[in-house]
């Protein structure tokens, strides 16, 4: 393990230099991953998610259509605050650049409504309104003035004047985002915006930050599969068992930012054209990119281990990965982390009798698995999810109590119970 202050050297130079000249906005091509823009000189991530391809996901959405003269308003909850908001859009997966005709951002009301007097245009280089957004790039916002506490909701509109083709996305934002024809940025009673017109994914837009607050590194992100992205939790609850730790640091007086980086099906091992990238692909994007990470949580391997147990088509492919192959993707991902100065807490597989690629096969390996990650001492603190949520009767199958209904993913009882598993004194 190397000294602190190495630690603190490496994670000052970054993978490729982003310059955004302090309130600008410049594009990164995704073939070269790098740190997100600035963060370094005052920006600390209070809300980001996981971009995917697009995907019919487990619900209908509207990543593979795109959008065509539409107004998208999206919904998100921060889990840092401060005076000044800026975003990020990402067209990580486009085929071609995305027009932004103009955004804004909003302390949220009601719905679709936002806060009275809270709107704000935002701006994307020399106080210009519009931008483009290069395929396979990111840009980043000029900073607004809205004053947002930790743990509230902010809405942020985007006009999309041109066709976009299919659209990077989140599938499972787990949140009511709306949509409508024209230009409707503005809106602020949400009276635009139909009600029937709506899905629980995100779209092109992959982070908040914001200014004004402490300048600090201690930023927690939970990276994983549909258990980390909250499959099961419920829509617009924010019952994420990440959403929970960052409710339970609040309370215990340790409030930090907590981000999510989970994706529905994701795997440790394998790529997915219907659930997105391996974690070693996404991981300098989604966690190491981000200077203020202090502390990642890793659940992950429990789709290597099931896919290739189950002849479903979105599972594939499902090659039948082994114990050993895992303990190799596991300690590649610790290793990574470690190199950039971050702690890394090992979360436990969580039991999943009675699920369709439940078999004495996966069990096993279940079982083998976690007895490594307890154990091996390879992992700076462990916590351990699979005890946390098991049936005391039966140790192979959740808590009936805690069980959304499919056997494997907990409902928001279940997530909650995670979240008080975490030991708070291993979060960095």
């Amino acid at each position: 393990m190397m000294n602190t202050n190495r630690r603190r050297a490496l994670m000052l130079v970054p993978a490729l230099a982003l310059a955004v000249g302090g309130t600008g906005a410049v594009a990164a091509a995704a073939s070269a991953p790098a740190r997100v823009p600035a963060v370094a000189n005052g920006w600390t991530t209070g809300w980001e998610a996981a971009m995917q391809r697009p995907s019919i996901g487990f619900e209908p959405n509207w990543s593979e259509a795109g959008f065509s003269r539409q107004t998208v308003r999206q919904v998100v909850r921060v889990t840092d605050g401060g005076t000044r908001l800026r975003i990020r859009l990402s067209n990580q997966y486009g085929g071609s650049p995305l027009k932004v005709a103009g955004a804004t951002i909003a302390r949220t009301g009601k719905g679709a409504a936002v806060s009275p007097g809270s709107l704000r245009h935002l701006a994307f280089g020399h106080g210009a309104r519009s931008v483009d957004v290069p395929a396979g790039g990111q840009v980043v916002s000029e900073a607004a003035d809205v004053t947002v506490k930790p743990l509230e909701s902010v809405t942020v509109t985007l006009y999309l004047p041109e066709t976009t083709g299919p659209a990077t996305t989140h599938l499972q934002g787990y949140a009511t985002t709306y949509r409508t024809s024209g230009d409707h940025r503005a809106d602020t009673d949400g009276s635009a915006f139909p009600k029937g017109d709506t899905t629980h994914s995100w779209y092109y837009l992959s982070g908040v930050e914001a200014a004004g607050g402490p300048a600090r590194r201690d930023t927690v992100v939970a990276v994983g599969d549909s258990i980390t992205d909250g499959f099961g939790s419920g829509n617009d609850a924010d019952s994420r068992y990440p959403d929970r730790l960052a409710d339970r640091l609040a309370s215990a007086g340790r409030q930090r930012p907590v981000l999510n980086a989970g994706i529905g099906g994701a795997m440790l091992l394998s790529d997915s054209a219907w659930f997105g990238e391996k974690i070693g692909t996404r991981l300098q994007r989604d966690v190491l990119a981000n200077p203020r990470v202090s502390t990642m949580i890793l659940l992950a391997g429990l789709n290597d281990v099931g896919f290739s147990e189950a002849d479903i088509p979105t599972f594939k492919p499902n090659p039948d990965r082994g114990v050993a192959e895992l303990i190799a993707g596991y300690r590649a991902v610790i290793r990574r982390a470690h190199a950039q100065g971050i702690r890394v807490v090992g979360g436990t597989l969580l039991p999943m009798g009675g699920a369709e690629y439940y078999t004495p096969k996966s069990a096993a390996k279940i079982r083998q698995l976690n007895q490594w990650i307890r154990t091996s001492g390879e992992y700076d603190a462990v916590v351990d999810f699979n005890r946390a949520v098991a049936d005391p009767d039966d140790s192979e199958r959740l808590r009936p109590g805690f069980d959304s209904g499919d056997h494997k993913h907990p409902n928001a009882a279940g997530y909650k119970a995670m979240a008080d598993a975490v030991n708070l004194a291993d979060l960095h």
